[in-house]
């Protein structure tokens, strides 16, 4: 079995994704009154946080942003506790931050079965009620499982559930790309 690693999105194609999906929210929601931006961690925090520097430089003004742990949410993960959060735990922070009656964008890094922005929609009901949630991605890599689809998509990366998206980000990995990791030989 060989591992083949490609490139598909440098930093630049990552930072003119960005600018893109900044452009559409704004035409979208006709400016930023009464939205927020989201980001699931890890990730998509650091999206969600670039994405809100591109809009207020756009518009002028700030952005509110925060970000998302959906960990106690999360039905696909045997590591995680089956006690679903009860509302009172810290999920957004900076915990200022208010969703309620607002349009929220959630951030991801990739979009694979849904389940993680599944687990997002609940975590944020327990933050307050959203006017409405939109959701924003870097990668749609298909193969969902749950009926969710994006609003803002920065590539589409149609892939086999053999291979796997890679997302590396400066404050995380020291460099941004997004890669392709095919797995030759292996049968899922």
């Amino acid at each position: 079995m060989s591992n083949e690693i490609h490139v598909l999105m440098d930093e630049i194609a990552i930072r003119r994704a960005l600018t893109r999906i900044a452009h559409e929210i704004l035409e979208k929601n006709k400016g930023i009154d009464d939205c927020v931006l989201v980001g699931i961690r890890t990730r998509g925090v650091h999206l969600a946080q670039r994405l809100a520097e591109k809009i207020a430089e756009i518009e002028g003004a700030p952005i509110p942003w925060g970000e998302l742990d959906v960990t106690a949410y999360r039905d696909d993960r045997s590591s995680v506790s089956k006690t679903k959060g009860n509302g009172k735990e810290l999920l957004m922070n900076p915990a200022d931050v208010s969703v309620h009656d607002k349009k929220v964008i959630l951030f991801d890094d990739v979009l694979y079965t849904g389940r993680t922005i599944r687990a997002a929609m609940d975590a944020l009901m327990h933050c307050g009620r959203p006017q409405m949630i939109q959701l924003a991605v870097l990668a749609d890599r298909g193969h969902r499982e749950l009926p969710i689809r994006p609003d803002y998509i920065g590539k589409n990366i149609p892939t086999s559930k053999s291979e796997e998206i890679v997302v590396s980000l400066q404050e995380t990995d020291g460099k941004d790309e997004v890669t392709i990791n095919q797995n030759r030989g292996e049968q899922k």
